[in-house]
């Protein structure tokens, strides 16, 4: 993907900054009841939170209790955390040529809308999908009527809010142009945007810069209105500017760094919508305190917290426990490199060789009694006759 210029640039409407504006908050486990989401977001002290409403990817669904329900609604409002979202499961793709596929996206949407209204958040973000070569275009009026019939079948206090893609493959969706061409087909004020950082400096858009920042603003306004954007998943990115790739990166260990998110807050961009992070964690843990605090330092025009050295990617920890170096030590294998045997560690030693399991050997490795003349009567040629000594 090449860096993003767009044709021209539209005048920007930029809101004054507040205190607590905007709200940044995370994406944090709901799993066993939905309402510890709360609880984990006050832990991280995140101001909003976004779930996932059913395994991301896997069509089953959970069947959430009411007391559920009515507690997480309670919690976020004692504790002062929202606007809420959930995000939609991986599988939905509403640019495919499978009619079962199709509907099931539609029917998974619905659900988390419908979730999501009981529950009390402001909206549903969710992937559009992939074309698989079709293109855009081909596509346009059956992902249109695809939202329409997920907006219809939903409460009216709810949004629908597309996420630009990465750019990754055939995904539709990676420029705010193609968003925009879609809302306009849907003609709905219910459908929203949420800007993906890492997915937006994949797809080319240089947010790492203030000239780039600049030209991605004007693009959102010309094509989407920046007023439609209501969520922003900040996340730095692993890979290069226009990479195609979707790979989330802690913030200020990525390619957009700390300037880029610094120029984000104090350029005002997205001053009314939420921020929340998908990072993996500098534990590896997903989202934490201190990619929030720093995110806050932003906001509050601040020094941002000392952020540790980013280690080498084989000791970086993940959340499947410890480091690659870490699960090595562990096993006593290092990734990648075949099992050897300690020093000193006695090899093992061969089976003993009995009469009788050489006998058995023996059978397994010799030829059948007489195979040739099942072979030769099969073939119908005879075996050829011993010639006589001399």
């Amino acid at each position: 993907m090449s860096p993003r210029v767009p044709a021209a640039k539209a005048a920007l409407k930029v809101r004054t900054k507040g205190k607590d504006s905007p709200r940044i908050g995370a994406h944090v486990s709901s799993a066993g009841h939905i309402d510890v989401a709360i609880d984990h977001g006050v832990e991280l002290g995140a101001e909003m939170v976004q779930i996932f409403g059913a395994a991301p990817q896997m069509w089953r669904r959970k069947e959430h209790p009411e007391t559920d329900i009515a507690a997480f609604r309670a919690k976020a409002a004692e504790h002062g955390i929202g606007p809420n979202f959930i995000h939609g499961v991986y599988l939905t793709n509403l640019a495919t040529a499978d009619p079962e596929h199709l509907e099931k996206g539609v029917a998974t949407l619905t659900a988390d809308m419908r979730l999501g209204s009981a529950l009390g958040v402001a909206g549903v973000i969710f992937h559009v999908g992939s074309h698989k070569g079709l293109g855009f275009d081909h596509y346009l009026p059956q992902m249109a009527k695809a939202m329409r019939r997920v907006l219809d079948d939903s409460p009216d206090d709810i949004q629908l809010c597309i996420e630009n893609n990465a750019g990754t493959g055939d995904s539709v969706c990676s420029s705010f142009e193609e968003i925009g061409r879609l809302m306009a087909a849907i003609g709905s004020d219910r459908v929203k945007v949420c800007v993906d950082t890492c997915h937006a400096y994949s797809a080319g858009y240089d947010l790492a810069v203030a000239e780039g920042l600049e030209l991605a603003l004007s693009e959102i306004e010309q094509e989407v209105g920046l007023g439609n954007v209501v969520a922003v998943h900040a996340n730095d990115s692993k890979t290069p500017l226009g990479s195609g790739k979707d790979r989330h990166e802690n913030i200020g260990w990525g390619s957009i760094g700390t300037a880029g998110f610094r120029n984000l807050f104090q350029r005002g961009a997205f001053q009314n919508a939420a921020w929340m992070l998908e990072v993996p964690g500098f534990e590896g843990g997903g989202p934490d305190a201190l990619n929030l605090d720093i995110l806050k330092a932003f906001r509050a025009g601040n020094r941002p917290p000392k952020i540790p050295d980013a280690p080498p990617p084989k000791e970086r920890k993940s959340a499947r426990g410890g480091s690659a170096k870490d699960r090595a030590s562990k096993s006593g294998v290092k990734p990648g490199v075949k099992p050897v045997l300690k020093p000193g560690a006695a090899k093992k030693a061969p089976a003993k060789v009995t009469k009788k399991r050489a006998v058995a050997a023996a059978k397994k490795t010799a030829p059948a009694k007489n195979a040739h003349k099942s072979r030769a009567t099969k073939s119908g040629t005879k075996k050829p006759a011993r010639a006589k000594q001399a």
